[in-house]
């Protein structure tokens, strides 16, 4: 047995998520499955590193599979690929030592949120930003995400109330961008349902005005949902690079 640590990157735009469902084929997951079974001959399961909700995109989504023998050069990367929409592609593929497992090696990941500001939207990003035309105070936003970074309970940062834990570890959030684009990039543990959408609605209301700076670590020790702001949509969130215990993100 050998086992692969996959690199996808894909445009959720068309999908219901990663995780696969018995109500739909589209999903990331379940159409992988099916084209490297199809391609080895027999069924394979795929671990990905985590779960992205539906519209959510991947440039660095990472997942493990396990072939019943060494692949041949360009398996992935070739083969799959072919067989792929193209809206889903293999970027790498390495072999891992058996007991790897994409989500349960991971140490740390790394989001990134794209806006635009413009007053009408980019005709060919549209789908790939959230188009939010309003003056943003970039300062205000950079303070507040000052405050939600370090090891917290996020439990105002979710929509699922049945989580066993929300403590998490953000490393850090940088806000940055220019003329009309500004994004947002989150490095931490882990992330919970939800959240990086939820802390990028909380530091837009911040730059907006509508919420003050000190509010973000009300919500915190609150725990409550209702004191953090509005859920930001999908098309905007990109899971950019799952880090593991040789790339720690400190190294970048």
């Amino acid at each position: 047995m050998r086992t692969y640590r996959l690199v996808i990157a894909y445009d959720g735009t068309a999908y219901q998520g990663w995780q696969r469902q018995t109500n739909t084929e589209m999903t990331i997951q379940g159409i992988l499955e099916s084209c490297i079974s199809k391609a080895a001959g027999y069924a394979v399961e795929v671990n990905g590193s985590g779960r992205t909700d539906a519209g959510v995109h991947a440039r660095g989504q990472t997942a493990s599979v396990v072939l019943h023998g060494k692949a041949e050069d360009g398996f992935f990367t070739e083969k799959v690929n072919k067989l792929l929409p193209p809206d889903i592609r293999i970027r790498e593929a390495g072999l891992e030592k058996n007991g790897f497992h994409a989500r349960k090696s991971a140490v740390g990941k790394r989001y990134v949120y794209q806006i635009d500001t413009d007053e009408k939207p980019d005709v060919f990003d549209r789908r790939y930003t959230y188009h939010f035309p309003k003056k943003l105070d970039i300062a205000a936003m950079q303070q507040a995400a000052e405050l939600l970074t370090g090891t917290h309970e996020f439990a105002a940062y979710t929509d699922k109330k049945d989580e066993m834990s929300t403590k998490r570890t953000i490393y850090a959030i940088m806000v940055g961008g220019q003329g009309g684009r500004i994004n947002i990039q989150y490095e931490g543990t882990g992330f919970l349902y939800h959240m990086v959408r939820i802390l990028t609605g909380t530091l837009l209301e911040v730059g907006m005005g509508t919420r003050r700076i000190e509010s973000v670590t009300i919500a915190l020790e609150a725990k409550d949902r209702t004191k953090a702001g509005f859920l930001a949509p999908a098309r905007g969130l990109f899971l950019d690079e799952v880090y593991y215990k040789e790339k720690s993100w400190k190294e970048e």
